[in-house]
């Protein structure tokens, strides 16, 4: 299918062939008839990607700090390989479409394939044939109204969000500041709800628009009697209240509000505006009340909401970004928003440069609304797109999965290490056309099947939210592959059965992404226990940093949580080097009352090991980031080894230090053992027992905080 994209490292803008996108549940597969470019967000998310390094880091300081930040935490050489492959990547653009369902898995039954739809969301509903919308974020188009016109609704949805924070009541007089797309539709809202409506702008075609579609008052904010008809149009008292739609570099649309609205009245801040607010000599005099609106509505930004597709209650959050969606939709049924004339332009996705040549300045033209259509095309529906044509090796890898961790860390591994790179599947087209030009795969595809089907590719990589990893480790095997799955191997008992099940009948090496032992200074500390004839004790602490509970990984339905989805990797390391079972486990954690600490983040766990070894971990959420992440400590035979952060090690033995040196985590070494262990025809380089150990002891680490007790662990009883 056909999607407009920009290579952010570039800034190129350009139409490309990507595989459609998959869906999953909660997911709806839209055939877009119509799209509407947002001018004012498209432009400046379009001229940061445009921007040198330099102005990139100028206009997102946010993101200069989160780079400083990882170098403290990583190195400067892993924080450098992040940031390529942030830069070195494909950005879809876009957020307001109009089309027809082709399937759907929402959980509520609401859409059917052949309904009209109306979607929203950046990422989602993008310039694109083609697109995957989460159920929240559309709303079924009234039977009167065109695809052209629903095209605006999610641009309609944050319009209304923002007369919702100003709440006017009929009557009341507002002026709206800015008067580009989103101030239009303002006006033509406020007018609905029966307010008089001043608008205030720097474009006098604008102003024109206003006053000939709105019936709006309107002037020049460099007029010279600009206050003064301000005045005249309250009586002197100022208005209820004043929206920013405008988008400014400088506070002025902020002083100006400040001035013309009256006591104890309201400003609302839709557009992006600096939000330098003077206290003299109106805003502390006034009582004025300051607001912001979030985007579409309430669910905006929450994960549960937008892409788990949990609605809140009707009776408690009346309006919610779906509900504005249809609010708004319902409006233009009515004709109570008049849309026809605030489009000014109209191009086929083929001609989509030239639309953003208007929007950019580089061919200025005046307009508004500018929307892409999307004529027939029957080649749209391919789940595959074929990159080039290389050669095979003897191990042939499809990935399933390539986000930032694939991209750093296994794929340039995997190309090193001398296997070919065939087939790379991820849910949207857009990322797995890049990863494959970037990587050079054979093929970029969304579909699970383009990697099961194909039979030259014989090793499956699997790096998707852990939640998925177990069923498509499963049906790898089945499909007669050898597998690396990142881990965890899964995230509950039942999964772990079943590919107990399934492995034996489908003997292929299966292999868990558990690094941290095939890291250089983890093998030379083992080595240095080798036939201690007596038990170890392993310490591990660490300061792993706070993740909110929203965040993927922590959505027990999406990542498993920290325990079953980080703290493996140490269990792991201590069955590494205790060479021995693990038989027991007992956890606690810390009790909290704070809502935004997950409390089993914050927890201590010690495992018995048949041997009569002990580890202890020390899994932490609640430190400080400037003390480095992870270190181990392994004692026994009168030696000590120890690791720092993977950064340095050193071993203690006869009253002597010997330090180690340290190349990362071992990522590289990883894939590179299970990739030589496939060409001499060996098994994975972790025993099937011990990763289904691993995994066990993780669930048990659960049982235990939720009883109390230490926990057996017995494969057995699976």
């Amino acid at each position: 299918m056909k999607q407009l994209i920009q290579n952010f490292k570039t800034g190129k803008l350009y139409i490309d062939e990507v595989p459609l996108p998959s869906i999953s549940e909660g997911m709806v597969l839209v055939e877009n008839k119509f799209s509407l470019i947002s001018a004012g967000t498209e432009k400046s998310t379009v001229k940061v990607g445009q921007a040198s390094l330099i102005g990139k880091a100028k206009q997102r300081p946010d993101l200069v700090a989160q780079v400083l930040k990882n170098i403290k935490k990583e190195g400067l050489a892993a924080t450098l390989n992040k940031v390529k492959t942030k830069l070195d990547s494909l950005k879809a653009l876009g957020y307001s479409t109009a089309g027809t369902v082709l399937s759907s898995l929402d959980t509520n039954g609401s859409f059917q394939a052949g309904d009209r739809v109306a979607c929203a969301g950046q990422d989602h509903a993008s310039h694109a044939e083609i697109v995957a919308i989460p159920q929240n974020l559309m709303a079924k188009i009234p039977d009167n109204v065109s695809f052209e016109e629903a095209a605006f609704t999610t641009l309609g949805a944050i319009a209304l969000q923002g007369v919702r924070q100003a709440n006017p009541k009929l009557g009341e007089k507002v002026c709206v500041i800015g008067l580009g797309l989103l101030g239009q539709l303002t006006v033509q809202l406020l007018k609905a709800n029966g307010c008089s409506v001043f608008g205030i702008d720097l474009s006098d075609r604008l102003i024109a628009v206003a006053k000939e579609v709105s019936g709006a008052t309107a002037l020049h904010r460099n007029n010279s009697n600009l206050i003064s008809a301000c005045e005249n149009f309250t009586g002197g008292h100022g208005f209820d209240s004043v929206i920013i739609t405008a988008a400014a570099p400088t506070n002025d649309p902020i002083v100006l509000a400040t001035e013309i609205t009256r006591k104890k009245g309201s400003i609302i801040v839709v557009g992006a505006v600096k939000m330098d607010i003077p206290r003299e000599p109106f805003f502390y005099k006034k009582e004025l009340e300051l607001k912001i609106s979030c985007s579409y509505g309430p669910g905006r930004y929450d994960v549960n909401y937008e892409e788990l597709g949990s609605d809140y209650p009707y009776a408690y959050v009346r309006w919610t970004e779906q509900r504005n969606m249809e609010a708004f939709l319902d409006l233009v049924s009515k004709g109570l928003i008049n849309l026809k004339p605030l489009v000014t332009h109209t191009f086929d996705i083929t001609d989509a440069e030239a639309a953003y040549d208007i929007v950019l300045g580089n061919k200025p033209e005046p307009h508004i609304g500018i929307l892409l259509n999307y004529p027939d095309n029957q080649e749209k529906f391919k789940t595959a797109t074929v990159v080039k044509h290389a050669p095979l090796s003897k191990i042939n890898a499809g990935f399933i999965g390539a986000g930032s961790f694939a991209q750093s860390y296994l794929i340039p591994n995997v190309k090193s290490s001398g296997a070919s790179l065939d087939t790379v599947v991820t849910s949207r087209g857009i990322t797995a056309k890049n990863v494959a030009e970037k990587f050079g795969f054979n093929v970029s595809a969304t579909a699970h099947k383009d990697v099961f089907d194909n039979k030259e590719i014989n090793t499956v990589f699997i790096a998707t939210p852990h939640a998925s990893h177990a069923s498509l480790v499963i049906e790898s095997l089945q499909s007669g592959k050898n597998v690396f799955v990142e881990k965890p191997l899964a995230v509950n008992e039942e999964e772990l059965k079943k590919i107990m099940e399934v492995k034996p009948a489908n003997n292929h090496p299966l292999m868990v992404g558990f690094n941290r032992r095939f890291a250089p200074v983890s093998i030379a500390i083992k080595k240095e226990f080798e036939n201690a004839g007596e038990p170890l004790i392993v310490n591990i602490r660490v300061n792993a940093g706070f993740i909110p509970k929203d965040h993927w990984t922590q959505i027990a339905s999406i990542g498993g949580g920290r325990i079953i989805g980080e703290m493996c990797h140490f269990i792991d390391l201590m069955q590494f080097f205790t060479e021995s079972e693990p038989i027991t486990v007992y956890a606690d954690c810390i009790s909290t009352g704070n809502s935004k600490i997950k409390s089993d983040d914050n927890i201590v766990i010690v495992v018995k090991f048949a041997n009569g070894s002990v580890g202890n971990l020390t899994y932490l959420a609640n430190g400080d980031t400037s003390l480095p992440k992870e270190y181990i400590e392994v004692f026994g035979a009168g030696k000590v080894g120890v690791i720092q952060n993977f950064l340095s090690g050193n071993i203690h033995s006869g009253n002597k230090t010997k330090s180690l040196k340290s190349s990362g985590k071992g990522h590289k070494e990883e894939v590179s053992a299970f990739l030589n262990a496939l060409k001499e025809g060996k098994d994975s380089p972790i025993s099937f027992e011990s990763i289904c150990l691993t995994t066990l002891v993780t669930f048990k680490i659960i049982d235990s905080l939720n009883t109390g007790l230490p926990q057996q662990i017995d494969l057995n009883e699976l």
